[in-house]
């Protein structure tokens, strides 16, 4: 948090099928991995283009979380389906340390194409929708902190949650 380069909306991905797009994807699925996260977009680390990855099978980090597809989402467009918001705790890689209770939408759809440039178009609930919705946040350059409603409901992990071994999404 603090670098300007997160603060900027990403471009959009213009050529697909690519092999620097896939580096890029590859790169980004090793970060993910390596950090036992459930997105991670490309302006995170580095990139100014609209790319984000997503999925969690089960992981010890979202215990309680449903499993999300693993997903490539280029270019997304994101639509709410309806309007009921749920409040839910968030952490960031770009933020380290720290939690907030962000509202999202409860449900959504997402559009978009994957690397190959084949086209995306998906509803998701709950978790799913919280993991698209984040990241694409990074894609317009939005921090979760910049969401939160009352930042009575933001602080280190170790204060929010004492005891608990919370990593860095």
């Amino acid at each position: 948090m603090g670098d300007p380069r997160l603060l900027v909306p990403a471009r959009q991905v213009e050529r697909f099928d690519t092999p620097e797009l896939d580096a890029l994807v590859a790169d980004m699925d090793d970060t993910m991995k390596a950090l036992n996260g459930a997105g991670l977009a490309a302006p995170q680390i580095g990139v100014a283009l609209q790319v984000a990855i997503f999925g969690v099978e089960w992981n010890p980090r979202y215990p309680e979380a449903e499993p999300v597809p693993y997903t490539v989402l280029i270019n997304p467009v994101l639509e709410p389906v309806g309007s009921e918001m749920e409040d839910g705790w968030e952490g960031c890689l770009s933020v380290p340390g720290m939690r907030g209770l962000v509202p999202r939408y409860r449900n959504l759809r997402y559009r978009g194409r994957d690397a190959r440039g084949r086209p995306i178009d998906r509803t998701a609930s709950g978790f799913h929708a919280r993991v698209v919705q984040h990241e694409c946040d990074h894609l317009a350059g939005i921090l979760y902190p910049m969401r939160i409603r009352d930042l009575r409901n933001f602080g280190f992990n170790e204060e929010l949650f004492p005891g608990q071994d919370l990593q860095d999404e």
